[in-house]
């Protein structure tokens, strides 16, 4: 039994959790500082040992492994969470901002005070037109909603203000499918959890058009909203980065408890 416990510490201290801690300074040195290094580094290391699967990929590709958390360091998120996951993908660890993150940043510029993003049914209510503030949007919840039939995303700024409103149709939601590697897989989370990678999308397009920052502001800057830029057909599509993200959650995108007064978040209207 000692001889499997020595070879089990053997493994363990020559394998990715080893390297991870080996580059220790280099990856808390990135870190925004609401972050602490040490609960950053315990969160990295324990995804590493929760998933074997993980853990497998990150010894054969260990460059994969540490540019992936390199990028979860410098987005300010903590690495195996909601906000960004470390998906193991063929021979590479890839590393995957989910929605939560996107949205996390948008809160931390401090000049938006609530984010609203919703999955549009067919059988729901839904009008909007460029001259319209807000979209009018009323879902039976109870009823039979149909089919996915697109989403709509925007941001409330602290003087109650909207921001530009991001409308996705079906089309784009199916065009960002298909660049999504192996999406039509029975384990693909557009299979799985459509609605969350629908409101992942929207808020990837809602992106541009309100500030987001890495780091928490001290303090709430006045700014004013993003000004309206000419029409245009939409931005490229965002490089497939959308092959993985949580369960199905849908709504106001609000602030928890446990993030930072300093946002100053809120409910939209």
């Amino acid at each position: 039994m000692t001889d499997n416990v020595s070879q089990a510490v053997a493994v363990r201290d020559n394998g990715p959790e080893a390297l991870v801690q080996h580059h220790r300074e280099d990856l808390t040195l990135v870190l925004p500082t609401h972050v602490k290094g040490e609960t950053w580094m315990r969160l990295a290391t324990g995804a590493l040992r929760r998933d074997e699967n993980l853990r497998r990929t990150a010894t054969r590709n260990p460059g994969s492994l540490m540019n992936a958390l390199l990028e979860c360091a410098r987005l300010g998120h903590e690495p195996g969470t909601e906000a960004f996951y470390l998906v193991p993908f063929g021979n590479e660890v890839q590393g995957i901002e989910g929605y939560r993150g996107i949205v996390e940043r948008i809160y931390r510029a401090g000049s938006v005070k609530a984010v609203k993003a919703e999955v549009v049914y067919a059988n729901d209510h839904f009008e909007y037109s460029p001259d319209m503030a807000r979209p009018v949007h009323r879902p039976d919840y109870f009823g039979d909603r149909g089919h996915i039939v697109g989403a709509y995303a925007y941001g409330v700024f602290a003087d109650g203000s909207t921001s530009k409103v991001v409308v996705i149709n079906r089309a784009y939601i199916d065009k960002v499918k298909k660049e999504s590697k192996g999406s039509d897989r029975a384990s693909s989370p557009w299979v799985k959890w459509e609605e969350s990678m629908v409101l992942k999308t929207v808020a990837r397009r809602l992106e541009p058009w309100v500030p987001t920052a890495v780091e928490w502001r001290n303090e709430t800057p006045a700014l004013q909203p993003v000004a309206a830029l000419p029409a245009v057909a939409g931005p490229a599509l965002i490089a497939a980065d959308h092959d993985n993200d949580e369960g199905p959650v849908e709504g106001e995108l609000e602030p928890e408890g446990g993030w930072p007064d300093v946002a100053q978040p809120g409910s939209a209207a």
